[in-house]
């Protein structure tokens, strides 16, 4: 019985556009809207039990909204600011009715992500006018850093660009060897030292090389060590302090790599990151596999830093460029 009811509510919200399958021409589109699709169900499966057979916006419809965003691991504190926001234009709006409350939702989830671009477009987050512009990528093991570096930088190079990456990821031999084959892949250059050389020393290099090639993005690979935060940022410190001496204002970005799927996990180590280094941008991979994608949300709004790239998926065009209406729209397709 309740499966049959909540199988027509999910039917009227497709009606009103909110839950629809159909697919955008653009094929980054469609790809974002497929990647989102186990965060895009949980989250609308959760907000239709809610709203089913409400005429009005009472409290139990904004508690039930509440539970799904916490449930999609937005986070309580986004996820406060973002009902009490929803309560307030409810209240001077006289919103009645689902549609224009699943709209109103929407905004405030929109404006939630404030720092980030609303463009999908490299051009706004890359600065091609600062040749090399320099990119240190940070982050834990594991949530997919060099294969982030490696898809970037086959976007790239299909763009057109010299692209040059470094393996300053000396401490674990499978970092290099997995930066090298993406390399290899993407047709970009790469430098890299003996295992257990000075991480430092290899980004010295890199830049070094780039300035001499007149490359157009370097791209460092770090250790992804978040164990002892006062090593983690003399270390940083000192690479950053090295590019310095070849290009004065490098790193032009540093982007922390997060894995969406971790969910709360995820928070824990941005907030590690921010406090080892100044953090400029976020990269929040594996999308695909989760109902967690209100992770995006939520770190974006706490931790103010733009999310620039978010992955969705396993081949090369899944690293898309962040663009916080399509995520949104996608969201509640």
């Amino acid at each position: 019985m309740f499966a049959c009811v909540r199988a027509n509510v999910l039917l009227n919200l497709r009606a009103m556009g909110l839950f629809s399958h159909k697919k955008k021409e653009s094929s980054g589109s469609t790809g974002l809207e497929l990647g989102l699709t186990k965060t895009r169900h949980g989250l609308l499966e959760r907000i239709s039990r809610a709203i089913f057979g409400k005429v009005s916006v009472d409290a139990e419809v904004m508690d039930k909204i509440e539970e799904a965003l916490i449930a999609s691991d937005v986070g309580i504190d986004t996820t406060s600011k973002i009902i009490e926001r929803l309560q307030k234009r409810v209240e001077k709006e006289k919103v009645v009715g689902t549609d224009k409350v699943m709209q109103v939702l929407k905004e405030e989830i929109e404006d939630m992500l404030n720092t980030s671009p609303s463009v999908g477009d490299a051009a706004q987050i890359i600065d091609f006018n600062k040749k090399p512009y320099v990119i240190m990528v940070v982050g834990v093991n594991g949530v997919g850093k060099t294969t982030t570096i490696g898809k970037i930088a086959a976007q790239l190079k299909n763009q057109g660009k010299k692209v040059v990456l470094g393996a300053a990821d000396t401490f674990r031999a499978a970092a290099v060897e997995q930066l090298d084959i993406w390399a290899h892949r993407s047709g970009a250059d790469i430098v890299k030292q003996q295992m257990g050389s000075d991480p430092a020393a290899v980004a010295y290099d890199t830049v070094n090389s780039a300035v001499a090639q007149h490359a157009d993005v370097v791209l460092i690979d770090t250790a992804g060590r978040l164990q002892n935060k006062v090593n983690l940022m003399n270390e940083l410190t000192k690479i950053k302090n090295v590019m310095r001496k070849v290009v004065p204002d490098a790193p032009q970005e540093v982007l922390l790599v997060l894995d969406g799927s971790t969910g709360q996990n995820a928070f824990i180590q941005a907030r590690e990151f921010s406090k080892a280094t100044q953090i400029t941008a976020l990269a929040i991979t594996k999308l695909d596999g989760t109902a967690k994608g209100g992770v995006v949300i939520g770190i974006a709004n706490e931790l103010q830093i733009p999310v620039k790239f978010v992955g969705v998926g396993e081949k090369i065009e899944d690293l898309q460029i962040f663009d916080k209406t399509a995520f949104v729209e996608s969201i509640f397709r």
